[in-house]
């Protein structure tokens, strides 16, 4: 008969890791977001609009191949960014934007 201990500890361990990859990925995300901050910033500068959907496009077609190369789903890693391309394109939007000459 298996030993729960044993099943405890790995539970543990696991658990371990995963609170520190979610860590990892904060931190990631704000570094993209401080990022995403300065695109805001250029582009309210010079009245460029908030999204770029050839960009974003580009993006998720990429994103997709990744996912599938790291054997996740791709409609996972997809609705991600969309994720996070709708709360940078928030950010960016209230940048103020320069006043035409």
């Amino acid at each position: 008969m298996p030993d729960p201990s044993d099943a405890l500890a790995a539970l543990n361990e696991l658990r371990g890791s995963i609170d520190n990859i979610d860590a990892a990925m904060i931190h990631m995300l704000a570094e993209r977001f401080r990022c995403t901050q300065q695109v805001g910033a250029l582009k309210a500068r010079h009245n460029l609009p908030p999204g770029d959907p050839g960009r974003e496009a580009y993006q998720i077609g990429r994103l997709r191949k990744l996912a599938e190369t790291a054997r996740l789903d791709p409609e996972f890693a997809e609705k991600y960014l969309h994720f996070i391309i709708r709360e940078v394109i928030r950010h960016h939007e209230q940048f103020p934007r320069q006043s035409a000459p």
